[in-house]
């Protein structure tokens, strides 16, 4: 009773084309295989302009360091009497 025969995939079968319909199936893999193909030219492409331009020796954007940032803008303080020096009112 466990095992999965061929009337089993055969009954599978029958109702994916009654719910889906013939028509919907082989539109569903024609635009699957688009986008394969697609997927694949990208890549080939891709390749292509990796092979024929060299990588650049110097990075665009120079690396920066401590020294290059600028400094943090000082916090405001405020003007708040020590705890010891406030008038009791």
């Amino acid at each position: 009773m466990g095992g999965v025969s061929i009337w089993h995939w055969l009954v599978v079968g029958v109702i994916v084309l009654l719910l889906f319909g013939r028509g919907k199936i082989s539109d569903m893999m024609g635009d699957v295989a688009k986008g394969i193909k697609a997927f694949k030219k990208g890549m080939s492409e891709e390749e292509a302009t990796a092979v024929t331009t060299p990588a650049a020796t110097t990075p665009a954007d120079p690396l920066r360091t401590i020294e290059h940032q600028s400094p943090a803008p000082a916090q405001p303080t405020t003007a708040a009497a020590p705890v010891g020096e406030r008038k009791a009112g």
